[in-house]
């Protein structure tokens, strides 16, 4: 019997963390248009809630292929400013060309880790944002403390994250499968993961221990909606780089097996009028 302690390694998952989104990145931005129709309402719910306008300076931390930073680049025009920030310079490479080829020049893009914050000026942003990225950081408290470094006074922090394993079947669910036919532990106490800010009041508690004001949480209902089971499960398999690191130690039709119960499971989710497969986001916002 194996009694060896199992230690969670931030720097390996960090390594890893960034191979797998060099990978993803491709598919990442080529599924972004359901990346739009998906989270892109409560993005400007997060948006409202953080202050963001015409003329603003704002933080995008672990931006990906830019989708979020193209809204917020719309919303604070040629008179603001948006700085996406991230740890995989290749996905980073698709928001700067998206940038250009819809003419927000005052976008900029920084490969950063999102726990390394403080090596930007200091009150230099009106809000940071952080969309679905939070949820990966190792240390999130130093990721907040990097955020609110660089806010002005009165600036405001803003995230999204998914809530409960259990209103998220559209991915708890492959998760799940996986985790079992892989023979996979149970994540660790701390460890980051999809799942890891999504208790009640787990994020706004975050943003109180790192010192923020004024918390205002909200939960929003956020289907992931398409065509079919099949095309969700295109989307999941091409660019949820994570599920295929779960995967790896699985022979080909071990995966092949794996990924045809997870199809079976997603097609529960499927109506009259295509795929509806549940998702509920937590946006949590707090002032410097």
């Amino acid at each position: 019997m194996n009694n060896v302690k199992q230690v969670f390694d931030p720097e390996k998952y960090k390594h890893t963390t960034r191979a797998q989104w060099e990978t993803a990145a491709e598919p990442w931005h080529r599924w972004g248009p359901l990346l739009t129709s998906w989270l892109g309402p409560a993005t400007e719910t997060m948006f409202d809630m953080a202050g963001i306008k015409t003329g603003s300076h704002v933080l995008d931390v672990a931006a990906g292929a830019g989708d979020q930073t193209m809204q917020a680049a719309a919303r604070v025009g040629s008179t603001g400013r948006v700085l996406a920030t991230d740890l995989s310079p290749a996905i980073l490479n698709y928001a700067s060309q998206r940038a250009a080829a819809d003419g927000h020049h005052h976008v900029e893009t920084m490969e950063l880790d999102g726990e390394n914050l403080h090596t930007l000026e200091a009150s230099s942003f009106d809000a940071v944002i952080s969309r679905v990225g939070m949820i990966y950081f190792p240390d999130q408290q130093k990721a907040l403390a990097g955020m609110k470094h660089t806010l002005k006074d009165n600036g405001k922090v803003a995230a999204m994250v998914y809530s409960t394993a259990d209103r998220n079947g559209f991915f708890s669910i492959p998760v799940s499968i996986i985790r079992r036919r892989a023979e996979l532990p149970p994540p660790l106490a701390g460890q980051p993961g999809p799942f890891s800010l999504g208790g009640e009041g787990v994020l706004a508690e975050a943003l109180e221990k790192a010192g923020f004001k004024d918390i205002e949480s909200r939960t929003i209902d956020a289907p992931v909606k398409v065509k079919s089971a099949s095309e969700s499960l295109a989307f999941e398999q091409e660019s949820f780089g994570a599920l295929h690191q779960m995967l790896g130690g699985l022979s080909e039709e071990e995966k092949t097996e794996a990924w045809d119960e997870i199809a079976s499971e997603l097609k529960k989710f499927e109506n009259g009028n295509g795929f509806e497969g549940p998702c509920e986001l937590v946006v949590a916002v707090g002032t410097k």
